[in-house]
């Protein structure tokens, strides 16, 4: 076992003080977004060695999953992951063209799809994934300006997925002028003073203005569901999802993948035509999961990917015996609340706080824990593995719309659904 030493992210839009009080340090003002834990290249974690850190990938090679915790005290980038071919194909282009890794310009970071799964420490804010076509219709006909009859129309010709990603498109590629949108928000507050609001759609473009008054992201949230997850409780996200987190902590893991393409809500470099291409493909799994019982003290969150799982576990100094960990060859161990020791096969012992992450291989055998408090375990699933119960979120578009929302306009080739 052995302690990990992380890097962190200080994006504009992270909160000054979740994440430093997490790991029980001092907050000195600046914004902390994301702790990474994992091997990915461009934020790969250490180990302590007899001389000093060394880099995680000498002792575990190349994990397949990444995990972070993730606090957000504003909305962040209308964005989407590309899938598995996208990712391959981009990546190798931007190989070629010589663009740097870490250049602003650069989209894709590696060449593998990422699949995510966010499980809320505080109540966790987010939008995910269109509204079905009806509901995006009665938002947009509360909203009595030319904008929104010119959206409503358009998607009343061409209703289900493809006339929403096609709706999508247009506002990103023809432009909306900030007069129309500062008139659609005042439609939104006009509403919203009334004491109306579809699902929170009106509420929502208001809270995003404060940050983004003139952004095209103001608009396209209309369309997008609101999820609030109460801590506890965990989301999956497939490649291909458009989303949009508002506000809250979380601990993600995903596939080690660092793939982004954004399209507004955010100063970083956009790409709306990549966006609007991985649409294009068809929609991905967007649903809740609902964990899997390990023994009577663990969850496993489970969204039946091979890249990764998590396990959460809750023991106290009450329990007559330890609590075991489920069986994983390569995992991330993070103390997430109290004090606890973690035990390994050889009854080595290791003490972790709230925010201290660990590193167990293949020789640490089952884990166990003891104390009081919970950790979180990421790891690689096995065969012995059980899938957690997948909720799906939204399921509006038949078959039939998916495959028309795959062919788009000018895009061939595009692969079968996940």
């Amino acid at each position: 076992m052995l302690r990990l030493v992380n890097s962190s992210r200080g994006y504009d839009w992270g909160s000054p003080a979740d994440i430093p009080r997490f790991l029980g340090v001092q907050p000195d003002g600046v914004p902390v977004a994301e702790l990474w834990m994992g091997t990915h290249p461009l934020g790969a974690s250490s180990v302590m060695g007899p001389e000093g850190p060394v880099p995680l990938t000498d002792t575990a090679g190349e994990l397949p999953f990444l995990m972070k915790i993730l606090a957000a005290d504003r909305p962040l980038s209308l964005q989407v992951h590309p899938n598995a071919a996208m990712a391959q194909a981009g990546f190798a282009e931007e190989e070629a063209a010589g663009v740097a890794l870490d250049a602003e310009t650069r989209n894709y970071k590696d060449p593998h799809h990422k699949p995510e799964m966010a499980y809320a420490l505080t109540t966790f804010d987010t939008l995910v994934g269109f509204r079905p076509t009806a509901e995006i219709l009665r938002v947009l006909g509360g909203l009595n300006t030319p904008l929104a009859r010119d959206l409503a129309d358009g998607l009343s010709a061409e209703p289900g997925f493809a006339g929403i990603v096609r709706l999508v498109e247009g506002v990103l590629t023809d432009g909306v002028s900030p007069a129309d949108i500062k008139e659609l928000l005042a439609a939104c507050r006009d509403l919203v003073d009334q004491g109306i609001d579809i699902k929170r759609a009106y509420s929502t473009a208001l809270e995003i203005a404060e940050y983004f008054p003139d952004d095209v992201g103001v608009v396209i949230s209309l369309t997008l569901n609101r999820l609030t997850l109460q801590p506890g409780e965990a989301a999956f996200l497939g490649p291909g999802i458009i989303h949009a987190h508002l506000r809250g902590m979380c601990l993600e893991v995903m596939a080690s993948s660092d793939n982004v393409l954004r399209a507004g809500l955010t100063t970083k470099s956009l790409d709306p035509v990549g966006l609007v291409r991985c649409l294009d493909k068809g929609m991905s799994r967007l649903a809740r999961v609902n964990p899997e019982p390990f023994g009577f003290s663990t969850d496993i969150f489970s969204p039946d990917v091979k890249e990764f799982a998590l396990s959460v576990s809750q023991c106290s100094k009450g329990f007559r015996t330890s609590t075991p960990l489920p069986p994983a060859e390569r995992r991330i161990v993070m103390c997430t609340g109290g004090e606890v020791e973690l035990i390994n096969a050889a009854g080595d012992r290791l003490p972790l706080a709230r925010g201290d992450s660990v590193y167990a291989g293949p020789d640490d055998g089952q884990l166990h824990v003891e104390g009081t408090g919970e950790v979180a375990q990421a790891y690689a699933p096995t065969s012995d593995t059980v899938a957690g119960e997948l909720v799906d979120i939204v399921q509006p578009f038949s078959e039939r719309e998916l495959r028309r929302g795959r062919r788009g306009r000018g895009h061939e080739g595009s692969p079968e659904l996940p």
